[in-house]
């Protein structure tokens, strides 16, 4: 009988792979870019196609002045409660609908989810708009099998990775509007994510005095002063390489600036200038730490300088992602079942990316990441121009998906 269900199972999902993917089209093509963050209308769209399937969503929609004050312009998680009979665990599947805005670059539309070659481009087709196809069209072919089923699934549409998830899964377990058993979470099919990096975000603001370019002496550059916190924060770069990770697939620890705005006009001292800095932590080291040593090499590089003064506000202290007991078990479901489907070893480590599926492990529930895509991130071009998704990969892991919750959940 278990046999029969798994081949009924994989049987559903090809005889609707072609709704599947007309499916996340549609996910794909409203523009969801964060910033600026106006992805109510995402979710909104989102229940109502989830409502066809006689499925209804509940759309918490986070308050306006908290998402406001986060830096974003709307926020409305999606939650599907499907409850079984009773004894079994309840499953949340997690994917998140914010992105990265297009940038230049894209042989596509960025929205237009077209298909070339069996592959779909368009932003978000990886990560991780796929996977709200990926996990829906699993969810469903289980269903179909029409067999008693115990416990229940949940599917988290969230708004917020981008800038942290803390108005994301963090929000509905603040909340207390979810506590799930296990999680799986956004991914890729050639490798299940066991554990990430934490990750410290920083706004430094150099504040000095601007002045006439023809009198420098009459002012105080702030950019000068931003050049020795430059030089400091890239001078930490080789004793960083030193500290290494004992968890497969995560290496060192890095840091660097990816924003630098300052100045007004050319020929004006520049009396303000603003930096954006990333540090990543492996799992090993201690975020509270990292970020006191980092406050001090910033505060160090312009100590004693006349007429500095700096300002370093926190934009994101996120944890590490850590295997919790129970975790192996879905390791070792999805890594059975993508073995069968695959073709091949479904890896499980590491990675030294950043999820939100981290704000369910800190509050002591197993998650683990796997979904549609490939082997790496950079073969998907995700967050970069021309993303794209192969179409034998989201068809191949719903399959993955869907076998993996039959296992939990079947009597």
């Amino acid at each position: 009988m278990a046999q029969e269900n798994q081949e009924k199972l994989l049987a559903w999902i090809d005889q609707h792979f072609d709704e599947q993917v007309g499916f996340l089209q549609q996910v794909v093509r409203i523009p969801t870019d964060t910033p600026p963050g106006n992805n109510a209308p995402h979710a909104e769209a989102v229940a109502a196609m989830l409502a066809q399937y006689g499925w209804t969503a509940e759309q918490h929609a986070v308050p306006e002045q908290a998402v406001r004050d986060y830096g974003m312009e709307s926020i409305t998680n999606l939650i599907v409660r499907r409850p079984y009979g009773a004894g079994g665990p309840t499953l949340a599947l997690n994917a998140h609908g914010d992105v990265v805005p297009p940038g230049e670059g894209w042989t596509h539309p960025p929205y237009g989810a077209e298909i070339h070659d069996g592959a779909m481009f368009g932003r978000a087709t990886a990560v991780s708009k796929s996977d709200f196809a990926t996990y829906v069209f699993a969810v469903r072919a289980l269903e179909a099998l029409g067999i008693p089923l115990r416990g229940a699934l949940e599917l988290h549409f969230t708004y917020d990775e981008e800038f942290g998830g803390l108005l994301g899964p963090g929000w509905l377990l603040e909340q207390g509007l979810t506590r799930p058993d296990y999680v799986i979470a956004a991914g890729f099919s050639y490798n299940i994510v066991t554990a990430h990096n934490a990750c410290l975000q920083l706004e430094i603001t150099v504040h000095g005095k601007a002045g006439h370019g023809a009198m420098p002496e009459l002012a105080v550059d702030a950019l000068q002063a931003a050049t020795r916190i430059l030089n400091a924060i890239y001078g930490q770069l080789p004793e960083l390489k030193k500290i290494k990770s004992t968890v497969p697939g995560i290496d060192s620890p890095t840091m660097l600036v990816g924003r630098i705005d300052g100045g007004t006009n050319t020929n004006v001292v520049p009396g303000k200038v603003v930096m954006k800095m990333d540090r990543r932590m492996i799992p090993e080291e201690d975020p509270a730490a990292v970020e006191a040593q980092v406050r001090a090499l910033i505060q160090d590089a312009v100590a004693g300088l006349p007429g500095i003064r700096l300002e370093i506000r926190r934009l994101l202290l996120s944890h590490a992602l850590r295997p919790l007991p129970g975790s192996e078990r879905l390791v070792a479901s999805l890594q059975r079942h993508g073995r069968a489907i695959m073709g091949e070893e479904v890896t499980a480590q590491g990675t030294p990316l950043y999820a939100d599926a981290r704000l369910y492990g800190e509050r002591g529930i197993p998650a683990v990441l796997y979904g549609a895509g490939p082997r790496t991130v950079p073969e998907s071009n995700a967050k970069k121009a021309d993303e794209h998704v192969q179409l034998d990969d989201l068809r191949r892991a719903t399959k993955v998906v869907a076998l993996t919750l039959l296992d939990f959940l079947a009597p």
